[in-house]
């Protein structure tokens, strides 16, 4: 019997289709769009507490499912084709579109971060598909979104301290970001036994 906190499952289930590679390319293509829209869905539930300088959105939650469910290849895909959709469309938090969205926003390098932490999440949850393993990869991938969200916040905002910066773009998002991942890795350990 496998230890409960296994990272590793020799278990196939009907849902790792949607990231293998010989997944037809229709199917794919429908992993892709469909948690491309997600992201923008999730742009639009947002709330920004009083004195906070980034919003908490629900725009993680399809990331990081973007990650686990499609792979490393097609959970970026669908990252970068939510950053191409605003360009042009307003499916940003906020009302805004475009390259001057990105000048002007505090919350764009979290944005920019979204395929890179999809990717991370992907890669390491190819082996990793216990619930364990889940939770590992979204905190690898929630560690990249952090990172350069925080980078870009620090300058972007003129902060005169990177704790400041910290403080602002990490810490007072931890537990929120903690309750997205359990969610994320439950919903996602959950279909893999279903």
């Amino acid at each position: 019997m496998p230890s409960p906190l296994a990272l590793q499952s020799s278990r196939t289930a009907a849902i790792d289709r949607l990231r293998a590679a010989d997944t037809a390319a229709a199917t794919q293509a429908l992993g892709v769009v469909g948690f491309t829209l997600l992201t923008a869905l999730g742009a639009q539930i947002r709330f920004l507490p009083p004195g906070w300088e980034v919003p908490i959105t629900f725009q993680t939650l399809a990331v990081y499912g973007s990650g686990l469910f499609l792979g490393s290849r097609n959970g970026a895909l669908a990252q970068l084709l939510y950053l191409a959709l605003g360009l042009f469309l307003p499916v940003f938090q906020g009302d805004g579109h475009g390259l001057a969205y990105f000048a002007g926003t505090y919350s764009a390098g979290y944005l920019l971060a979204y395929p890179l932490s999809a990717a991370a999440i992907g890669y390491l949850s190819k082996r990793w598909k216990t619930l364990p393993g889940s939770v590992l990869a979204l905190v690898a991938g929630s560690a990249v979104l952090f990172a350069t969200g925080v980078t870009w916040l620090h300058y972007a905002a003129g902060h005169a301290s990177w704790m400041t910066s910290i403080q602002e773009g990490w810490l007072s998002f931890a537990a929120i970001d903690l309750l997205k991942m359990l969610v994320v890795a439950f919903v996602y350990t959950g279909m893999r036994r279903f």
